[in-house]
């Protein structure tokens, strides 16, 4: 199994990619997720939040208020970077479990669905493949607006205060080009699907998990077996 790195910016189609890419039967781990998960009441994400932060960014049955703490560190790159040192690495831990239940159950690749994917970059070392959903600025603004109905100069902001999505495709291995149509995208996710599905990437990481397992002796074992099977 190895590792596929999936991001995009805001309103640029990821998480439209991202379940074409589940209804094809590909594992995803998705960040947005996990992260709500590592911050839920009792966890210790949760408690270093509210003691930074304070008990006003809680609602009354005790969770954090997402958009109250969205506000705070959208204004100030201090709570943000704050905000980040306390998900990260809860959210790191816990995809790494998902990412080893699915090796086990022998799959070939996994998705890592990363909004910060490159902006962090404290996963990109561990994946075989990065993807970046892009859309032209246009219509990237525009459906912001419409989605989250902020005029013009607020979608602007929002847009602003990401790694610009340009950036972020030269730094990618794939690109999905999400300014057209839903079909011309799901085409897109096909052909990207098929490569990776095609890829050997996985035979070297099973080979190294193998060593790792059962040294030397297990590993030559391992590849007769491969090539007389």
């Amino acid at each position: 199994m190895f590792l596929v790195g999936l991001t995009g910016g805001i309103s640029s189609g990821k998480s439209t990619v991202s379940s074409m890419l589940r209804e094809l039967g590909c594992p995803i781990i998705d960040a947005d997720v996990v992260a709500r998960k590592v911050v839920e009441p009792h966890t210790p994400a949760y408690s270093r939040i509210v003691y930074h932060f304070g008990p006003e960014i809680l609602l009354e049955n005790g969770e954090i208020d997402r958009q109250k703490l969205g506000q705070l560190i959208f204004t100030s790159e201090e709570k943000r970077k704050l905000l980040n040192s306390i998900t990260h690495p809860e959210i790191h831990k816990a995809m790494l479990k998902e990412i080893l239940f699915y090796f086990l159950r022998g799959y070939r690749y996994v998705v890592l669905d990363v909004p910060l994917l490159f902006e962090t970059r404290r996963l990109t070392q561990f994946l075989n493949h990065t993807v970046v959903v892009y859309c032209d600025p246009a219509t990237q603004l525009s459906r912001l607006m419409q989605r989250d109905g902020l005029t013009q100069e607020q979608a602007e902001q929002r847009v602003a205060a990401q790694m610009p999505l340009n950036e972020k495709r030269g730094l990618a291995n794939h690109v999905i080009e999400n300014s057209g149509s839903r079909e011309d995208t799901h085409r897109q996710v096909l052909r990207l699907h098929t490569k990776l599905e095609d890829s050997m990437d996985f035979l070297l990481v099973r080979v190294i998990a193998v060593a790792a397992t059962a040294g030397l002796s297990g590993i030559l074992l391992y590849a007769a077996k491969m090539f007389l099977s």
